[in-house]
């Protein structure tokens, strides 16, 4: 049987919220927790319409807009490097090594001599 890893919102997992629960449950009381449930639900409820009705108000002022194209997430700082250097290896051709590498460095070229023996 394969078991199902859930998201951690916020770094909170499963255990952690029932550990939070069941504290929130002996300082508030039975009483209380009731009430408390219900306005942790009435803002949850509230917070996913407003979400919904700012997510549908961008889509109507910006319906031409690639979302995709504007995800942060795709700004991985290995990904740009790496296409960077791809790149570059494909505008290079069949450069020699050195220079090759001195246009992946900002350095000048230099010719280093082999280690002497």
């Amino acid at each position: 049987m394969r078991k199902r890893k859930v998201p951690a919102m916020f770094g909170l997992t499963i255990e952690k919220l029932i550990v939070i629960g069941v504290i929130a449950g002996f300082i508030l009381g039975p009483e209380r927790l009731t009430g408390f449930a219900a306005l942790l639900g009435r803002t949850v409820r509230r917070a996913r319409v407003l979400l919904a009705s700012s997510k549908e108000r961008i889509e109507e002022e910006f319906p031409d807009i690639d979302w995709k194209k504007v995800d942060p997430r795709q700004y991985n700082p290995r990904r740009i490097i790496a296409d960077a250097l791809s790149d570059d290896w494909k505008t290079l051709g069949d450069a020699p090594p050195a220079a090759q590498r001195a246009a992946a460095s900002s350095e000048p070229p230099t010719e280093i001599a082999p280690p002497s023996r």
